[in-house]
C-alpha cells in the first residue's frame, strides 16, 4: 500500500470509529427536546441512550469472531452501512419507541467500527511506532466521547435533534466509499469451525440484561421494580453460565483463556475504573454547569475544548514515551495521578466556583485520560502471543464501555442518596432562631415587596428562593461526594500495578491484529 492509501485509509477508519464514539454521547443533551417532539416521557426517551449502550456492549467481544466469519473488509463496510440506515433511521422517527429500535441496531453497527478500526490502525504501523498507532488511536477514544455533548447541545439549540443523527450519513457514505477500494483483509487470517451459537446467545442476554439494569435501575428504583429484578437474575445465572461455557467449549466465540495472563486482567481491571472516570466525569461536569451554574451547552462546551486540544498533545505524548521505551507502568501512574487530582479538585467546587477554575481542573483531567488510554492499551496485551492479541484488546475495550455503565449507574444511586442526606443536614440550620436564615428571609421578602408583591406573597417567594437555594446547594455537593468517591475509586486501585512490575515485556508488541 502506498503512503498515501495509508494515510488516507487511517484517516478513514479514525473518522469511523470518532462518529460511533460520539454517538455514545451526543444525544445526553437532546433527550427533553426529543420527548417533546414525540410526546414521550424524559424516562422512556431515556431508552434511546440505553439501547444503544446495549448494543455496543454486546457486539464489542463478539468483533473477533464476526470478522473472521465473515471477513474484516465485509463486516466493517457492512456495520457502517447499518450504521448509517439506523443513524436516517432514527432522525426519521415519529414515535420513541420506533427510535429505540432503530438506536439499539445503530449500536450493533457502531461496536465494529470502534473494534476494528483499532486493529487496522495498529495494521498499518510497523512494530516500532505501535505507541504512535496507540495514540493516535487513543485521540478517536477520548475526543468522541468528550465532543458529543457539546456537538449535541450546539445542534440542538440551533437547529432540530434529528440533525444529530443526519450528520452521520455524509461521513458514513464518505468511510464506506474509502473502506471498499481501500481496506484489506487482515495479513494474519483464522478460521472458524464451528459457531458457538450458545456462546452467543449467552453473552447476549446477559450483557442485555446487565446493561439494562444498570441504566435503568435508579430511574426504576431498582428492586422495588419487577423487571429490574428478573433482569438482575437474569444476568447473574447467564453470565455465570457464559463463562464456564466458553472456559469448556473447544471454539469459544469469546475465549476467556486469554485472561490467564495476570498482566492482562490487571490492564482489564485498570481500563475498566479508567471508563468509570472518563464517562462519570463527563456525565457530572455539564450536569454541574448547566443545571446548578447555568451554561448554555455551546459554554459547556467550550469548558471542555482547552482540556481536548490538550489531550490530543498528551497522546501523542505518551505514545513516543512508549515508543522511546518508556514502562507503560509508570504513564499510568502519573495518569492516575492527574485523575485523582483532578477529582479532589472537583470536589472543592461550590457554587461560585468560575469557568476558568472548572476549565483548569478538566486539563487534569484530559492528561489523566491521555496518560492512561494509550499504556493501558499497550499493557493489556504486552503478554499475549499475537494470535490472541485481538480477543484481548476487545475485551479490553468492553470492560472500558461496561466501566462506564458501571460507574455512571453508580454515581447516579449514590448522588441521589447523597442529596436526600445534605438536604437535611442544610434545613436543620434553617430555623426561626438563626439570625442568618432571618434576616436573608427579611432581605428576599423586602425585595419582591419593592417590585410590588404584598407582604403574603413576598414571603412565600423568599421561602422558594431559600428553597431553591437548598436544592442547589444539596445537589452540587451531592455531585462533588461522587467526584471524591471516583477519587478514591483510582487511589486504592493503583496499587494492582505493583503486581505487573517486571512482567511486561520491555519491547512494544507488534500487533498484526487480524481483528477484534
Amino acid at each position: 500500500m502506498t503512503g498515501l492509501k495509508r494515510q488516507l485509509l487511517i484517516i478513514t477508519v479514525l473518522l469511523a470509529a470518532v462518529m460511533e464514539l460520539i454517538d455514545t454521547t451526543i444525544v445526553n443533551v437532546a433527550l427533553s427536546h426529543m420527548s417533546g417532539n414525540l410526546g414521550a416521557t424524559i424516562e422512556d426517551t431515556t431508552w434511546v441512550i440505553t439501547a444503544y449502550a446495549i448494543a455496543n456492549v454486546i457486539i464489542i467481544p463478539l468483533t473477533s469472531f464476526l470478522t473472521i466469519k465473515l471477513g474484516r473488509r465485509n463486516y466493517y463496510i457492512g456495520s457502517i452501512i447499518l450504521f448509517v440506515v439506523c443513524s436516517f433511521m432514527c432522525g426519521s422517527a415519529t414515535d420513541i419507541w420506533t427510535l429505540v429500535f432503530f438506536r439499539f441496531l445503530q449500536g450493533l453497527g457502531g461496536g465494529a467500527l470502534l473494534s476494528v478500526s483499532q486493529a487496522v490502525i495498529f495494521e498499518l504501523f510497523p512494530k516500532e511506532k505501535q505507541g504512535v498507532a496507540s495514540a493516535i488511536f487513543g485521540i478517536g477514544v477520548f475526543i468522541g466521547p468528550t465532543i458529543g455533548p457539546t456537538m449535541g447541545g450546539i445542534i440542538t439549540e440551533n437547529y432540530s435533534w434529528p440533525l444529530i443523527f443526519y450528520i452521520n450519513i455524509p461521513i458514513g457514505i464518505l468511510a464506506a466509499t474509502s473502506c471498499y477500494f481501500l481496506l484489506t483483509e487482515p495479513l494474519i487470517k483464522s478460521k472458524v469451525h464451528r459457531v458457538d451459537w450458545t456462546g452467543i446467545a449467552l453473552l447476549a442476554i446477559g450483557i442485555g440484561s446487565l446493561q439494562t439494569v444498570l441504566e435503568r435501575g435508579q430511574t426504576e428504583d431498582w428492586f422495588a421494580t419487577g423487571y429490574i429484578t428478573f433482569l438482575t437474575v437474569t444476568s447473574v445465572i447467564t453470565l455465570t453460565s457464559f463463562i464456564l461455557w466458553e472456559l469448556h467449549v473447544e471454539n469459544p466465540v469469546v475465549n476467556l483463556r486469554v485472561f490467564k495472563s495476570k498482566t492482562l486482567s490487571i490492564a482489564a481491571l485498570l481500563t475498566f475504573i479508567t471508563g468509570i472516570g472518563m464517562f462519570t466525569s463527563i456525565f457530572l461536569t455539564p450536569v454541574i454547569a448547566q443545571r446548578l451554574l447555568g451554561f448554555t451547552p455551546t459554554q459547556t462546551g467550550l469548558l471542555l475544548l482547552p482540556g481536548a486540544i490538550i489531550a490530543i498533545l498528551g497522546l501523542m505524548v505518551s505514545g513516543k514515551l512508549l515508543q522511546a521505551g518508556v514502562s507503560p507502568l509508570i504513564i499510568i501512574t502519573i495518569g492516575f495521578v492527574c485523575f485523582i487530582y483532578f477529582n479532589w479538585s472537583m470536589f472543592g467546587m461550590d457554587l461560585d466556583t468560575s469557568a476558568n477554575t472548572i476549565t483548569r481542573n478538566l486539563i487534569f483531567r484530559a492528561l489523566g485520560m491521555a496518560f492512561l488510554t494509550v499504556p493501558l492499551t499497550m499493557l493489556a496485551i504486552s503478554t499475549l502471543a499475537p494470535k490472541d492479541i485481538p480477543q484481548g484488546a476487545a475485551l479490553n475495550n468492553m470492560m472500558r464501555q461496561l466501566g462506564g455503565s458501571f460507574g455512571i449507574s453508580i454515581i447516579n444511586t449514590y448522588s441521589a442518596r447523597r442529596i436526600a442526606s445534605h438536604r437535611m443536614d442544610l434545613i436543620s440550620h434553617i430555623t426561626s432562631s438563626n439570625p442568618l436564615t432571618i434576616d436573608r428571609i427579611n432581605s428576599y421578602t423586602a425585595y419582591f415587596q419593592h417590585k410590588g408583591s404584598n407582604l403574603i406573597e413576598s414571603k412565600q417567594k423568599a421561602m422558594g428562593l431559600i428553597e431553591l437555594g437548598v436544592v442547589k446547594q444539596s445537589t452540587l455537593l451531592s455531585y462533588t461526594d461522587a467526584f471524591f468517591l471516583i477519587g478514591i475509586l483510582f487511589a486504592i486501585t493503583l496499587p494492582l500495578l505493583l503486581f505487573v512490575v517486571g512482567g511486561t515485556k520491555k519491547t512494544v508488541p507488534k500487533m498484526v491484529i487480524s481483528d477484534h
